[in-house]
Order: C-alpha cells, then structure tokens, then sequence
C-alpha cells in the first residue's frame, strides 16, 4: 500500500531472470515482455518500443552480449530490444541477451553495446526499426520458420508457446527486420539518429 503523501513507484518489469526467455528468439522475447505490460499495467505501455537493430546487409555488431568472448562484438543479422522512454528521466533499454544490467540506462547502453558508428566500416552501421509497443502486439507474427535448415530441422529451439500471429498475418518478421522505411510498421533510424532522438544527454550536448 502506498502511504498518504507518496508517489507510487512506476510500473517495474519482472527481473531478468523471470522474463519469458528463448536464446536467439530476441523478438519474440520483447514481444512477451510487451505482453505482460499490456496485462499487468496497460496504461504504462504508452513508454514502451520494440526496437529492431539490423542493416541492410544484415550484420550489425553487438558489444556486450552473452554470447560474445571477451571485448568481441557479436555479429547479428538482426537483435531486438525493449526501449522504455520516461519523462523527465533517462531512458531504459532491456535487452534479455546483454552482461550489461536489466535495465540498462540509455546512454550506457549506447555507449558499451553499441560503441559508435563512426568507427565502423559503413556495411556494418546500424540502422534501427522502432515500434510503438502496442503497435508491436497487434501486428507482429512469425511461424518461426526462418529458424530452420533445408532439411526442416530447428537452427534454435523454440519457444514452448504457440507461435504469434495476427488476424492478418502467420509471419511477417522480415517487415521488422528490414530498414525500408517504406515498408512495414513504425520509424526507422540510422544510429546517430535514434540517440539524438532518445538520449537524454544528446539534448545537452554533454562533452565527454
């Protein structure tokens, strides 16, 4: 109970530990954490995107991921992550593969998982797809048959719970994954982009 006087805590996610989690499923993972905001605190979902990071070459490195050895980047064709945008505050990202912290601030993760494009050979910058999190639950779905070989076997386990689709759609993940912004759902950004729209530093210009 909350005393007279005080300010409820914002609405939490469950710890890493207690999130639906499958290794190498990240965008069904951000869709299940987008489904328990819907029904633990709906109202709290308005703060919420699902952020696909990929190119147009798919591969994209990742710093900081468990996967990874050592200081090595880990070289995705596509990851997903949850980007939790606060007023007033800095904002979260939650990425269920990451050694960073669940969740993360913003300009940290930039920083240690990302680095910066700048230093990058440009066909691996990063380009990133970001979904509203309701848009995310009604439009998103995926057969996961791009998880399987030729021959019909999985590359990846798959999650234990039926596959996401829409009443439009059994798959549609590659609308997510490309960086035509002409197609699919949501806004694309280049990398520069998408931090000087969502961190809290690009707004004052810090100096490091």
């Amino acid at each position: 109970m909350s005393h007279p006087g005080t300010v409820s805590c914002p609405f939490g996610l469950p710890s890493r530990n207690s999130c639906i989690y499958t290794s190498c499923y990240c965008e069904e993972n951000v869709w299940k954490l987008c489904e328990y905001i819907r029904d633990h605190e709906p109202s709290a979902l308005e703060e919420f995107y699902a952020v696909f990071i990929s190119n147009d070459n798919k591969m994209i490195p990742i710093w900081k991921q468990k996967t990874g050895h050592g200081d090595e980047p880990v070289l995705w064709d596509y990851h997903v992550i949850l980007l939790r945008v606060l007023s007033g505050n800095q904002s979260l990202i939650y990425d269920l593969d990451t050694l960073l912290p669940f969740p993360c601030p913003f300009d940290t993760y930039i920083e240690k998982a990302f680095k910066s494009d700048s230093n990058i050979h440009p066909e691996f910058r990063r380009k990133l797809r970001v979904i509203q999190g309701d848009l995310y639950l009604k439009t998103f779905a995926s057969d996961r048959s791009h998880m399987k070989n030729s021959s019909g076997k999985w590359r990846k386990s798959p999650p234990p719970y039926h596959c996401i689709e829409t009443s439009d759609s059994k798959m549609n993940l590659d609308d997510f994954i490309s960086m035509n912004a002409e197609v699919g759902w949501g806004t694309v950004y280049s990398l520069p982009d998408f931090v000087q729209r969502f961190s809290r530093l690009s707004s004052h210009q810090h100096s490091h």
